[in-house]
């Protein structure tokens, strides 16, 4: 406008010139000047027009247009900020994450390490009925996702997760006092019905803290947990089944109580620790507060404006109804049945391959310490360049070479090294998969309806991993079951290629339109279908 103010002046000094005699071609030439300067300022403000609307790829060069004094103490306070209030959640808020997840898996599957050790013969059941009581855990587990996910900001995370923990580990330990089928029927009925609403919460708790760059290494942090379950759950249980008799209770009983006993502690604990939100974390200052909330707003992790985070069943179809969404409930089933059928059976799998006892929850290990060490690097490699689909590609290629391994030898040391190959790609991918949901789903309500279908869809493939090992597929080749996760290893490098190209060609048609529209142009309440959030690919 200033300029503008200059050109004006001068135009209307040249008209009094001319009118006063200062001659035609002098006016002439001077108001050509004026004219194409005038055309440089709208120019300039066309431009910076364009560059506001592409606000979040240069935040440093429109701060620098619109602030030119800027003070840079404000920098380096932001800096500081940057560094503190990250470790901080991670000091907090992340150990409990993990912790809890560690814990449920443990007790989820160490009715594994519990058969082997004599449950299934103590209790006098079927290879079909052990099946059944796997299946029964999952049934619950899965209709609880969706209703507790809906729930949990109201009810609070800090009351609802460790409610879920302190309530399972109750029902987990009872299963060390089941004397029969029926018993232990209804302890996996109501352990599933507990622990259902615990993973899609912790990857909502997690989305809500964390800004969407940084929130797949933080997910694989506890999600790794899971190759850890596999590793020490049978060191554990090699150690617990020395209890043999102790108190008249069978070493498989000792399994169950004393993991389960933990469980319950550990949940009365995290009733004082965890907090509800990054508003209300005690370990942070107020000015980490505001600086949190920002970032978190700026990355989409949460909403601008409260009010679009209400309960809407309109958000919960929409989710549903997102392609990105649907593709990725295709690729998690296929993922989720990998990654159970070898949390449940791989002790089996390694008892098939001639080893025994103690020896075969030890051989159990390796395999899942080679899986956690992949996940945590891959998870870095994603989160630095923002690779989550190429991840899911990457690791579902070692699936394949895995179970082909197991299908085309007769060999039991191939056979064994192929479970490095298919444990590490089951497991590595699963934390991608579910980081690459979270990051393109807002806001809060879709974002949530969108972890707890794809969990859905996760614990769907566990049921069918379930039968697939447990009695549809004989031991110790199980031609069957692996002949079909070699099958959905190569759907999850196709439908994984599919949902990148998709979030490839979105993002081009969100710039062209960032380009066309300022942003407040926008209709409101578009959530992840704005053109100014971008897919994380």
């Amino acid at each position: 406008m200033y300029g503008e103010h200059i050109l004006n002046g001068l135009t209307t000094r040249d008209h009094s010139n001319a009118a006063g005699g200062g001659g035609v071609k002098r006016f002439i030439l001077l108001h050509g000047v004026a004219k194409r300067a005038r055309e440089k300022v709208t120019m300039y403000t066309d431009f910076k027009a364009k560059l506001r609307g592409l606000y979040f790829s240069f935040p440093v060069y429109m701060d620098a247009l619109n602030k030119p004094n800027r003070d840079d103490s404000s920098e380096q306070d932001s800096a500081v900020l940057k560094d503190v209030v990250w470790r901080k959640f991670d000091r907090w808020v992340l150990p409990m994450c993990t912790a809890m997840y560690l814990i449920s898996l443990f007790d989820m599957n160490n009715i594994g390490n519990a058969r082997i050790a004599g449950m299934q013969t103590a209790l006098k059941i079927s290879d079909s009925q052990y099946t059944m009581a796997l299946t029964l855990t999952l049934v619950p587990y899965f209709s609880m996702e969706l209703p507790s996910n809906l729930i949990l900001k109201r009810v609070g995370p800090d009351r609802l997760l460790p409610a879920m923990v302190t309530m399972w580990g109750i029902v987990a330990a009872m299963q060390g006092l089941v004397t029969g089928y029926t018993g232990l029927l209804f302890c996996r009925f109501f352990l599933g019905l507990t622990q259902g609403g615990l993973f899609p919460g912790l990857v909502l708790y997690l989305s809500s803290f964390y800004p969407r760059e940084r929130l797949q290494i933080r997910i694989t942090a506890f999600f790794a947990s899971t190759s850890l379950t596999g590793a020490f759950s049978g060191l554990l249980a090699a150690a617990i089944t020395k209890m043999d008799g102790v108190g008249g209770k069978p070493g498989w009983a000792w399994i169950f109580i004393l993991e389960g006993s933990f469980t319950v502690i550990f949940g009365i604990f995290s009733f004082l620790v965890l907090p509800r939100s990054p508003e209300t974390a005690h370990f942070l200052s107020p000015q980490e507060r505001c600086y949190v909330v920002s970032k978190l707003k700026s990355s989409k992790a949460i909403s601008e404006d409260e009010r679009t985070d209400d309960f809407s069943w309109i958000e919960v179809l929409r989710a549903i109804r997102s392609p990105q969404v649907f593709m990725l409930c295709i690729v998690v089933f296929f993922g989720g049945t990998l990654l159970f059928g070898l949390a449940f059976f791989e002790p089996t799998i390694v008892a098939g391959l001639g080893y025994t006892g103690n020896q075969a929850q030890l051989m159990s290990v390796p395999p899942f310490i080679l899986a956690f060490l992949a996940s945590m690097i891959s998870a870095f490699i994603s989160d630095r360049y923002g690779c989550r689909g190429l991840t899911v590609i990457f690791f579902a290629i070692w699936c394949i070479v895995g179970f082909s391994m197991f299908y085309a030898t007769t060999s039991q040391h191939v056979k064994y090294v192929s479970l490095l190959f298919s444990v590490t790609g089951a497991y590595a991918s699963a934390p991608a998969e579910i980081t690459w949901v979270a990051n393109n789903s807002a806001p809060h309500v879709r974002r949530a309806s969108s972890v707890a279908f794809v969990s859905v869809a996760s614990n769907a493939g566990g049921i069918l991993a379930t039968w697939l090992l447990g009695s549809l597929s004989p031991a110790p080749n199980y031609t069957a079951a692996t002949i079909t996760f070699i099958a959905m290893s190569v759907g999850l490098v196709v439908v994984s290629s599919l949902n990148l190209l998709y979030l490839v060609r979105e993002n081009r048609a969100k710039a062209q339109i960032r380009l066309s529209m300022m942003k407040h142009d926008e209709p409101e309440h578009l959530g992840d279908r704005s053109a100014w959030f971008v897919y994380t690919l």
